[in-house]
């Protein structure tokens, strides 16, 4: 089972910490399908390289993402050539099935959880499909997941989890449409599943990769109330909407919650209407960050440029909105149409997009015709906005205003992640980066320590 590097990640230059971030969830978990007596092996090409040195196994399975497509299709047509099944499925493979398909032996379309143990039993008998769509969807009977194939030592955050799937919302520019097409777009686990999920790893430090933790909230308050007590730290990502809802931030804390990913995308609110974010339409984003700030959760705020409302002025307005509020991380975006989003098919119809080379396809390069301003002055921008916001003056200034231990675990957490980049990019070489975990899960419970 192969995650092929993302095409940013594989400079053999510097290695920043994001892509040593967590370790192949989703294979380990169809790993987890497989009998006791299959042998099986997963490869991160983010952390290693695959060497296909004499390698036959039975089947390999890869996983797709757009910016990994060409890597993907190359590893896909090696193992071919030489007589091994090749299974594609991801993000890429979902929203265009033809592409993959010219490099593979069977596709996957949307999640796993209801094909993967059918194309098992298919090819068992010599029987595969070359084509598995999924619709029925549920995450009742998962079996665990096999974080024995996981290199643990390779990952600063290894004890990341997925208790949903999906989003509840709808927005233009996010690939979950298409990738749940032909089922639910949003299910949770059993809590109690949940709850027995996280009892199996070890250590303090958790990270929720859902898209949404927060989309159900009767679910959502059950998994913190079961939490409470187990002494966990943790991350996860959730909407504006969501954190405004009365209470529901604070049962998070009580159980752990200490840093939270909110996609504010746009400070300019007719972007909100054109893209569908409807959950941030009249939303007051000051309130937001109060909100979270003064429950003890820092904020990692997204942010996408190049939507039509934008102009030359947007960057600096986000990041002085941004840095004014307090926020102790941002990530920024170029507006990137992935295929089979309803973005995508508007700026076909359009005429907008300019070329189809997936590995530009990064949010870090402009690959339409933005309205408010050039493709030069976009891209300049963007760059501009990471090095305004991580300005050491205005990660101070962001910090300022809090109280002592809350402005020293802003200036840990956004200096450690953004000025120490050769220490993390030394760290991943030497295959040390798990060391620091222990710093990054007591500067995210500064508060806490505070409080008692």
């Amino acid at each position: 089972m192969i995650l092929p590097a993302l095409t940013e990640a594989t400079s053999p230059l510097f290695r920043p910490i994001k892509y040593s971030l967590f370790p192949p969830l989703g294979l380990a978990t169809l790993a987890g399908y497989l009998s006791p007596d299959d042998e099986v092996r997963i490869v991160d090409e983010h952390v290693e390289r695959a060497d296909l040195t004499d390698d036959r196994p039975d089947v390999v399975v890869i996983q797709v993402y757009i910016t990994s497509a060409r890597r993907s299709y190359e590893l896909a047509d090696q193992y071919r050539a030489r007589g091994v099944f090749v299974a594609l499925g991801g993000l890429h493979v979902t929203s265009l099935p033809d592409e993959a398909a010219a490099h593979a032996d069977a596709i996957f379309l949307g999640p796993g959880e209801d094909t993967w143990p059918q194309f098992l039993a298919d090819h068992r008998r010599g029987e595969a499909a070359p084509r598995y769509e999924s619709t029925t969807r549920t995450l009742q009977g998962l079996p665990p997941i096999r974080r024995d194939l996981i290199k643990r030592e390779r990952y600063l955050v290894p004890n990341s989890i997925v208790v949903s799937r999906g989003c509840p919302h709808h927005c233009d520019f996010c690939y979950k449409d298409a990738f749940f097409e032909g089922g639910k777009s949003y299910y949770t686990q059993a809590v109690d599943d949940a709850l027995a999920e996280i009892d199996r790893l070890p250590g303090k430090h958790l990270y929720f990769l859902d898209d949404h933790l927060f989309g159900n909230r009767r679910f959502a308050e059950a998994l913190f109330e079961g939490m409470k007590g187990m002494g966990r730290v943790w991350q996860a990502a959730s909407t504006v909407d969501a954190v405004l809802a009365p209470g529901l931030v604070e049962k998070a804390y009580a159980a752990g919650l200490r840093s939270m990913f909110v996609g504010f995308e746009t400070v300019n609110e007719a972007n909100l209407t054109e893209q569908r974010k409807r959950q941030n339409v009249g939303r007051d984003y000051d309130a937001v960050a109060r909100r979270l700030h003064d429950a003890g959760v820092m904020v990692n705020a997204s942010f996408v440029f190049g939507m039509d409302g934008d102009g030359p002025d947007v960057f600096g307005r986000t990041v002085e909105w941004a840095v004014g509020a307090g926020l102790e991380t941002a990530t920024f975006h170029i507006m990137t149409p992935y295929p089979g989003t309803a973005l995508y098919k508007r700026m076909q119809a359009d005429d907008r997009i300019v070329h189809h080379d997936w590995d530009l396809y990064d949010t870090r390069h402009v690959v339409h015709r933005p309205r408010g301003m050039t493709p030069e002055q976009l891209e300049a921008g963007y760059w501009q906005a990471y090095r305004d916001f991580y300005r050491w003056g205005n990660i101070w200034r962001g910090a300022s205003a809090k109280p002592l231990p809350d402005r020293m675990r802003h200036l840990a957490y956004a200096g450690g992640w953004k000025k120490f980049e050769p220490l993390w990019d030394a760290l991943i070489r030497s295959r040390q980066v798990l060391r620091a975990l222990p710093l990054l899960e007591t500067t995210l419970n500064r508060m806490r320590v505070a409080a008692q």
